[in-house]
């Protein structure tokens, strides 16, 4: 090789040499500056946090300024090739109920929080293995979001919780540039089943009027979510019976007594719902009945049964009962989030908000002004516009069972694409699946209410599967 030719090579490889110093040098600026803000949301470390590779922010969105709302959100960036990953929404429903509390510390985020609440540990089954996960806690009044106008806990419901998350997430992908052109899905659970939907269809709405620069919609995902008001109470009521939590007497009184298209139930149908939870459930985690609850220190139950409802209507916090492998999570992440160095490290309560967080609102749930009374319309809608959607069940939870979401989703009468299967996870079965033309159903074996807790490494399959658009491994 003569000495032009070796010149050639070393400017040729001086040249990759400052170009690849120039993109990482624009890459950081974006990070450090892009959008207005976005460094200000950097989280530098948690409090008691294990060292990771990937970045996170968090911080608020102001969504509407007359009334003063502002969204919470908690971004953990994919642990690997993050600018190559898709971005992912994570809604927890209630209504009422924090992302942050639920999937981001005990479900499917990088951390959960230990028994003393005094740190975190790495979650290795995280979805942000194969994903950017975006945390928001919607509407305002949960978790950490807040309103300035007090009539607003009191007068909110589903359409304004899928406009206010449509204006946080434009607003979110101004201050972060780098994922306006990213495929985006959106994921949740439970009355999630509601948030999910209805934010794709404002996506779509606004995309249809910002031809020139739309959000990158691909697909949604939401697991044992509230669907339809009758199909679930019917197959509600059904799980009761065929899993023998009910008598055939209570089961043959509800069916005949109770009217399940109604919003309100009548007080014979309420004393029988009741009776059931008093009387014949015992004291389980209707959230995965075969688990045990996390009960005070006198053995009692944590929370009381009796007002719990059908899944048509939003459920009462004062139900939830985490159970899994340790069914008392819920209370570790109520002492962490309300510590004041781990709210100053997420740029959270800033404002002093004039309560405590906790996992799930009250107020919001109780005055819950308007919901939708079948979402399948929506699921037609996203399918007739080729958006991917995966709707998955939990096998062994009773408050929005597998039969509620069978039930529902027949109703969309949609073909057959791949027959009903087992689907595996590390040489077991993970559950069963069905490939129909536009949606994928699929439940997991043993799972509960959520999914990713009790069986965290068949969600993660799940998840990869959804996100790669193909069915469920057969082996």
């Amino acid at each position: 090789m003569d000495e032009l030719q070796h010149r050639k090579i070393y400017v040729l490889v001086h040249d990759v040499v400052i170009l690849l110093v120039m993109v990482v040098l624009v890459g950081s600026s974006c990070v450090k500056g892009g959008g207005g803000g976005e460094e200000e949301d950097r989280i530098l470390e948690l409090p008691g946090q294990p060292k990771v590779s990937f970045q996170q922010f968090s911080g608020y969105v102001t969504v509407n300024k007359v009334a003063g709302r502002a969204l919470f959100y908690w971004l953990t960036e994919a642990s690997q090739n993050s600018l190559r990953k898709p971005l992912v929404i994570w809604l927890n429903g209630g209504p009422g109920c924090s992302s942050v509390a639920y999937g981001a510390s005990e479900e499917i985020g990088p951390f959960r929080v230990n028994r003393t609440a005094s740190g975190l540990y790495i979650n290795k089954f995280s979805w942000n293995t194969v994903a950017n996960l975006l945390f928001l806690e919607t509407p305002a009044g949960v978790g950490f979001s807040y309103t300035n106008r007090s009539s607003d806990l009191h007068d909110t419901g589903d359409r304004r919780t899928a406009k206010d998350s449509l204006e946080f997430v434009v607003q979110w992908l101004e201050r972060f540039p780098r994922y306006k052109n990213r495929e985006l899905y959106i994921t949740g659970e439970s009355y999630a089943g509601h948030y999910v939907p209805q934010l794709a269809r404002e996506i779509m709405t606004y995309n249809t009027n910002n031809n020139k620069n739309p959000i990158n919609l691909k697909g949604i995902m939401v697991g044992n979510a509230v669907t339809d008001n009758y199909y679930d109470n019917l197959g509600t009521v059904t799980y009761w019976w065929s899993h023998a939590m009910i008598s055939d007497q209570t089961y043959r009184q509800l069916i005949s007594t109770c009217d399940f298209h109604r919003q309100k139930e009548s007080d014979e149908c309420e004393s029988l719902y009741s009776y059931a939870m008093d009387q014949e459930f015992g004291n389980i985690d209707q959230y995965n009945i075969y688990a045990p609850p996390c009960n005070n220190s006198d053995g009692s139950a944590a929370t009381s049964r009796r007002s719990m409802r059908l899944p048509h209507r939003p459920h009462h916090p004062a139900v939830r009962q985490l159970s899994g492998y340790d069914p008392c999570t819920e209370k570790y992440a109520e002492i962490y989030y309300n510590r004041p160095d781990v709210q100053k490290a997420l740029h959270a309560n800033t404002t002093g908000i004039p309560y405590k967080w906790t996992a799930c609102s009250e107020v919001l749930n109780r005055n819950w002004n308007d919901t939708d009374v079948s979402v399948l319309p929506i699921y037609r809608e996203l399918m007739a516009n080729g958006i991917r959607v995966w709707v998955f069940s939990g096998d062994v939870d009773s408050v929005v069972p597998v039969t509620a979401t069978r039930y529902a989703l027949a109703q969309l009468k949609v073909a057959t694409k791949i027959p009903w299967y087992p689907w595996y996870v590390k040489n077991q079965v993970g559950g069963w699946t069905e490939v129909y033309e536009g949606l994928t159903f699929a439940t997991v074996r043993g799972a509960g209410h959520e999914v990713p807790l009790f069986k965290p490494r068949a969600a993660l399959q799940l998840f990869k599967s959804f996100l790669s658009g193909k069915p469920l491994p057969k082996s």
